[in-house]
C-alpha cells in the first residue's frame, strides 16, 4: 500500500482540490495523510523525514509569481538532503502549474482542467496521453476506470458527413467512452434489402448507413482523442447479418437486442412474436460465442408502455436468464430510471434495486454481469434550462447503483437530436455529478422506504415469474421456451397499457401512480391491484392452475 502526504505550500489556504484527490486516492488503497494548509518547505521535509511517504502531493493556487521563489528554495533543499526516492505531484491553475512544471521537480502536475477519471487513471497507473492507453473493449474499459464508470451517448445525425464531423468532435473532447451509432429507421429494417426503402424517410431517427464502409468511415473517425468504444443499434430485421457487419466494420462494443420486441407487438418489424423471441434468441448466441458482451434492453420496453412496476422488473430477470440460457458471458443490464416520468426517486430505486437483486441472482463463473444505468428519455422536458436539470438529478440518482456504464441522454432530446455540442455539454454535466458523487454521498439504498419497495417487488415478480412456469408441466425450461413466452403475453401475465387493441397482447392491463410508484389498477373500484390478485383472474379466466415453484 503506498502512503501519499498531501498539503498547500506557501501562503495557499485552497485545499479543496487536495482533499478531492485524496478521496479519490483512498479509493483506490492508498494510504492518505493530509499535512497542513500553507506549510512551508522546512515543514515539509520534516513531515517527509518523519512519515516517510512514497509520493508528495502539493498544491498551490495563488498568484503565480511568488511560486518561483518557493519551487528555488524545494529544489535546493531536495538535492541538499539528497531525497530522490519520491515521487512529486503537483497541481494547481494553469498559471501556477505552468511554474511548477519549469523546475523539473514534478512527474505529474495537475493543471486544473483534469477530468476526474484522468486523475482515477493516474492513481491506477495508467497514463492517457497515448493511444495504447485506451482498452479498445469494453470489459477492459469498465476495469481500467471503475469504480467511476465509463460514459456512452448516442449519435447519429441525418447525413453521414455531419455524423463524421460529429464523431471527431466528441472523440477529441475525451468526455466519452462509447458512441453508440444510431442508424436511421430504414438502415435498421432495410440495410440488406433497400429497394424496399422509403427514400423519402432517409435520416428518420438516425444517420442513413447504406453500406460496409459506412461504418467503416465513422469507425476511423473515432480513432482520436480518447479513442472511444462504437456500438450500434442491432437492425429490426436479419439481425445475425446485421451483427456480422457491425462486428467486421466497428468493432461492435456490445450487441444490444431486446427478447420480445422488434415485432408484430411494437410494430416495429415484420416479425411475429414467436419469431423475434426465436431470433433474438439466436443473436444473443451468436454473441455469446464470440465472447461479445450483450444487453437485452427488455424491462424498459414494458416499462415505456406503462406496464407496472412488477412487470419490469420480472421481465428484467427474464431478459437476464435468456442471455445467460443462451451463452452469454457478460451481461450489460441497463437501468433505466424515470420511467415513467412520474415515479418517485424512492421508488424509482426500489425498483432499480429489485431488478439488480434479481438479474445478478444468476451471476456464476461462466456470467458475469455490469450494470449500466441512464435517464429516461420521457422525463427531459422541452424547457433546455429544466432539462440540464433533469440530467443532473437522475445522473445523480443513478450514483447509488455504482454503475459500470452511465448512459448519457442528451438533455437537448426532448427539443431536437444531440449534434457534437450538445453531447460533450450533456457528458460535463454528468461528470460534474460524478466529481462531487466521489467526495461521498448518503447511501439512499439503505432507505427505508427503498428497501420496502425492493422487497415488495422482488415478491411480485416472483410471481409473475412463478406464473409463466405453470403455464407448463412438459417443458423442462419455460422461461426459454417461445411458445410459453408468447403465450404468457397472449394471456396478459405481461401486459401493458399502450398494447391496447393488439392482435397478440391482452392489451387490458391498466395502471396508475400512487405514492410514486407505478402499480396494477382498478380504474372501477379505483384501488390498487395485488399481483396476486391479477395473477389468479388471468389463471381462473383461461382456467389454468397456478403452481407453485
Amino acid at each position: 500500500m503506498k502512503k501519499i502526504i498531501a498539503g498547500t505550500i506557501g501562503n495557499c489556504v485552497h485545499v479543496a482540490g487536495t482533499m478531492n484527490f485524496l478521496t479519490l486516492a483512498d479509493n483506490e488503497g492508498y494510504k492518505t495523510e493530509f499535512i497542513g494548509i500553507g506549510i512551508t518547505i522546512d515543514q515539509l521535509l520534516s513531515e517527509i523525514k518523519d512519515k516517510k511517504p512514497d509520493i508528495v502531493a502539493l498544491s498551490y493556487r495563488l498568484t503565480p509569481e511568488p511560486l518561483n521563489r518557493i519551487m528555488e528554495e524545494l529544489k535546493d533543499k531536495i538535492e541538499k538532503e539528497k531525497i530522490f526516492d519520491i515521487i512529486w505531484i503537483f497541481g494547481g491553475t494553469e498559471p501556477t502549474s505552468l511554474v511548477a512544471e519549469k523546475w523539473g521537480i514534478f512527474t505529474k502536475i495537475f493543471y486544473g482542467y483534469e477530468d476526474i477519471d484522468e486523475v482515477i487513471a493516474y492513481l491506477k497507473g495508467k497514463n492517457y496521453s497515448e493511444e495504447e492507453s485506451y482498452p479498445k473493449d469494453l470489459i477492459s474499459r469498465i476495469k481500467s476506470k471503475y469504480p467511476y464508470p465509463i460514459l456512452r451517448h448516442h449519435l447519429g445525425l441525418p447525413t453521414i458527413d455531419e455524423t463524421i464531423e460529429a464523431i471527431k468532435k466528441v472523440a477529441e473532447a475525451k468526455v466519452l467512452d462509447v458512441i453508440s451509432i444510431a442508424p436511421d429507421q430504414n438502415a435498421q429494417e432495410f440495410f440488406f434489402d433497400q429497394r424496399n426503402m422509403d427514400k423519402r424517410l432517409n435520416g428518420a431517427g438516425g444517420v442513413p448507413l447504406r453500406t460496409k464502409e459506412d461504418f467503416k468511415k465513422l469507425y476511423e473517425a473515432a480513432q482520436r482523442g480518447n479513442y472511444p468504444l462504437l456500438r450500434s443499434y442491432s437492425g429490426t430485421k436479419n439481425i445475425i447479418k446485421f451483427a456480422e457487419v457491425l462486428n467486421e466494420n466497428i468493432n461492435n462494443a456490445w450487441c444490444a437486442i431486446p427478447l420480445f420486441w422488434y415485432s408484430e407487438l411494437d410494430k416495429r418489424g415484420p416479425r411475429t412474436l414467436k419469431e423475434a423471441i426465436i431470433e433474438n434468441q439466436q443473436v444473443m448466441a451468436w454473441h455469446g460465442e464470440r465472447n461479445i458482451p450483450v444487453e437485452v434492453n427488455e424491462a424498459h420496453h414494458w416499462s415505456l408502455r406503462d406496464a407496472h412496476d412488477a412487470i419490469g422488473v420480472a421481465t428484467a430477470y427474464i431478459a437476464a436468464y435468456n442471455a445467460k440460457k443462451m451463452g452469454v458471458k457478460n451481461y450489460i443490464a441497463q437501468y433505466m430510471f424515470n420511467v415513467p416520468a412520474f415515479i418517485s426517486p424512492e421508488m424509482d430505486l426500489g425498483k432499480i434495486l429489485a431488478k439488480i437483486e434479481l438479474v445478478e441472482s444468476l451471476e456464476d463463473n461462466n456470467f458475469k454481469v455490469y450494470r449500466q444505468a441512464r435517464a429516461g428519455l420521457t422525463s427531459f422536458p422541452a424547457n433546455l434550462y429544466q432539462a440540464k436539470g433533469q440530467l443532473a438529478a437522475s445522473a445523480y440518482l443513478a450514483m447509488a447503483i455504482k454503475p459500470h456504464i452511465y448512459h448519457v441522454v442528451g438533455y437537448c432530446e426532448a427539443h431536437h437530436a444531440a449534434k457534437a455540442e450538445d453531447i460533450i455539454e450533456s457528458c460535463m454535466i454528468v461528470r460534474g455529478v460524478l466529481k462531487n458523487e466521489f467526495l461521498g454521498s448518503v447511501d439512499m439504498t439503505k432507505d427505508k422506504n427503498v428497501i420496502n419497495r425492493k422487497n415488495k417487488l422482488i415478491e411480485e415478480a416472483n410471481l409473475i415469474i412463478d406464473s409463466i412456469k405453470s403455464l407448463t408441466l412438459d417443458i423442462e425450461d419455460p422461461l426459454g421456451d417461445p411458445d410459453i413466452l408468447v403465450e404468457a403475453v397472449k394471456i396478459g401475465i405481461l401486459d401493458a397499457p399502450h398494447l391496447i387493441g393488439s392482435n397478440i397482447a391482452k392489451g387490458q392491463l391498466k395502471t396508475r401512480v400512487v405514492s410514486g410508484g407505478l402499480y396494477a389498477y382498478d380504474e372501477k373500484e379505483a384501488r390498487i391491484i395485488s399481483e396476486k390478485e391479477r395473477i389468479k383472474k388471468i389463471f381462473k379466466e383461461e382456467n389454468l392452475q397456478l403452481r407453485k415453484s
